[in-house]
């Protein structure tokens, strides 16, 4: 194995840009067991054309924009300073009302004001969600579970510590979701495997998922990709569990 050589294209991964929420640069590189629902789906079955619609967390309005809701109605919150500034490029010219939220305790929107919340991948607050939804509003959210590559994380970062709780499971969010005065309607848990065919697409993965790769970089984590291309090398690729799990959920009256 040439160590140099494995370091320099490691390094070279490692500095690829990312914007918006956009995999395509490692979408051939790795594959994601399929869930056993379809979040889109759901979405489109929920959501009628005279809605007020908020999505949540909408990195660059990607899948927003796929479903064509009209702009008047349409509503995305984003943190993330690059993200938000692509929104305000490519949302707010559109019509879309964005907007920077870094507290979600605190929603910059008015009590009742719309009929359907989505939220996919997004923290929130349970009490400012039902604040903001109008009586018998929908909230559909696909959470990132406590145990997502909680053992790859375990295996490449000495003394790793949790972000998210191992114990932030569909039950957890259900009990807190319900006790806010929500019914649920569906929802699903699973456990869906992901292969990277790559180190490179693993290296790119980890610098994007910082939380749940904390102080990642190849430079202190070389010996521990080393192991894992000494894996790739002898079944051709490496494996990780995630962890998803969604809700749909109706406002009483």
């Amino acid at each position: 194995m040439d160590y140099i050589k494995l370091i320099e294209a490691w390094k070279l991964e490692e500095k690829n840009g990312f914007e918006g929420w956009n995999f395509s640069h490692i979408a051939h590189r790795m594959m994601e067991e399929p869930l056993p629902w379809d979040y889109d789906k759901i979405i489109r079955h929920n959501l009628n054309a005279d809605d007020r619609l908020l999505d949540m967390g909408t990195g660059g309005g990607e899948y927003l924009l796929t479903l064509n809701h009209p702009y008047k109605n349409t509503f995305v919150t984003e943190s993330y300073e690059p993200n938000f500034k692509l929104c305000q490029s490519q949302l707010t010219p559109l019509g879309i009302d964005v907007r920077q939220v870094f507290d979600d305790h605190s929603l910059p929107y008015e009590d009742n004001l719309f009929d359907l919340i989505i939220n996919r991948h997004e923290s929130f607050d349970i009490k400012e969600v039902y604040r903001i939804l109008k009586p018998d509003g929908l909230f559909i959210t696909q959470q990132v579970g406590g145990l997502n590559n909680k053992e790859l994380s375990k295996f490449l970062i000495k003394d790793f510590k949790e972000a998210v709780s191992s114990e932030y499971t569909l039950d957890h969010c259900i009990k807190s979701i319900q006790n806010q005065g929500f019914i649920i309607l569906e929802s699903k848990e699973y456990f869906p495997t992901v292969k990277f065919f790559d180190i490179g697409a693993l290296i790119y993965f980890a610098k994007i998922v910082v939380w749940e790769f904390p102080g990642f970089s190849v430079e202190k984590c070389f010996e521990e990709l080393c192991q894992l291309q000494s894996i790739m090398n002898n079944r051709g690729y490496v494996e990780t569990k995630e962890h998803r799990f969604m809700i749909v959920s109706k406002k009483l009256k």
